[in-house]
């Protein structure tokens, strides 16, 4: 008989997907377990976790590449799957330090398979990406479709991938979901717990809201000239919330999965960066400064999920729109313009 699965190990539970899900694992019955080193987030995300959604939660500082710390925390908590989302996930960072992703991204991979096995935890939903994919020859992109790291940070998630097929491969009690992510992006509707990059932003919607807010000038779009409909990039965009119960579905599912099954999360359409610009002002009320500039070096045109694999094996599909989307990363910027500081 399967046991239930109760108590569930957060990896990086501090951070912008990982403390979105907790809210969504605590109001669904679950326990959790949150390890964190909190080299890119803070504490105060948890206590907002907590405030919304009341329920057990403990947390441990420990880094995911410290296999005693890891072990120490198995040893007194009684886990029975983990969610795997410690790492680094900025492309240019990536390219100019790639040792270290190497190190946190592999390396804690590593580490943590290891200390799961000693302690027999096989139910694994590890946090990949839609970077497994390159550039696209064509969307909707299927789970199948071609596999290519084009950087440091890509590669990172290709060889846990890899290196997850091969282990369920040699031990099939392994029961894993490999979740590729398309563009989260928004905040919980509560405006408490939203996405507060360190620096500059990578991504696109933090980037908009901060213009918005009057933190940075304007919004530059990395080329206006490309073969789509208005001329920008087209992404498939997913509400943080929409992706937080796509974790929930995931670790409901893990009973009926044997072995490693890669699964896309994604709405399936694609908006342009215009139109997100476009929905952000609806959502502001205002107009958001912006320029069109050059490309950006290895930007696929075009790059949205073929999701039916989530539909039929996890019973989820995304719910939220563009609008929505945009509405709920206002609210969480407009009640804190400087983010968690």
């Amino acid at each position: 008989m399967v046991q239930p699965i109760q108590k569930i190990l957060v990896t990086g539970g501090a951070g912008y997907i990982g403390s979105t899900t907790c809210v969504a694992l605590l109001e669904a019955g679950f326990s959790i377990v949150v390890v964190d080193n909190f080299s890119n987030s803070s504490r105060t995300p948890l206590d907002r976790v907590l405030e919304i959604a009341p329920g057990s939660l403990v947390t441990y500082e420990v880094d995911v590449r410290d296999t005693q710390g890891l072990g120490e925390v198995f040893a007194v908590e009684s886990v029975d799957a983990v969610v795997h989302f410690a790492g680094l996930k900025a492309v240019g960072e990536s390219v100019a330090n790639p040792l270290n992703y190497y190190d946190v991204n592999v390396g804690g991979a590593v580490a943590l398979l290891q200390v799961m096995q000693e302690h027999d935890v096989r139910n694994l939903v590890f946090s990949s990406s839609a970077t497994v994919y390159g550039d696209p020859e064509v969307s909707p992109i299927v789970e199948s479709a071609p596999l290519v790291g084009t950087n440091p940070y890509g590669r990172t998630k290709l060889i846990i991938e890899n290196m997850l097929r091969d282990l369920a491969a040699a031990d099939p009690s392994w029961s894993i979901a490999c979740l590729r992510y398309f563009n989260p992006v928004g905040a919980h509707p509560s405006g408490r717990i939203g996405e507060d990059p360190l620096g500059v932003p990578n991504n696109l919607m933090p980037f908009i809201m901060q213009v918005a807010v009057g933190r940075r000038k304007d919004l530059v779009v990395f080329g206006g000239d490309y073969p789509t409909p208005d001329g920008s990039c087209i992404r498939d965009y997913i509400h943080v919330m929409d992706l937080a119960l796509g974790h929930l579905a995931a670790i409901r599912a893990l009973g009926d999965i044997s072995g490693c099954e890669e699964i896309n999360l994604g709405t399936g359409t694609g908006s342009s960066v215009f139109e997100v610009h476009e929905a952000a002002q609806r959502a502001v009320g205002e107009t958001i400064p912006m320029r069109v500039g050059g490309r950006r070096p290895g930007d696929a045109a075009s790059c949205f999920a073929d999701t039916s694999r989530a539909m039929r094996l996890l019973d989820w599909r995304a719910t939220r729109t563009l609008d929505d989307m945009c509405a709920d990363a206002w609210r969480w910027q407009s009640q804190n313009p400087t983010g968690y500081q």
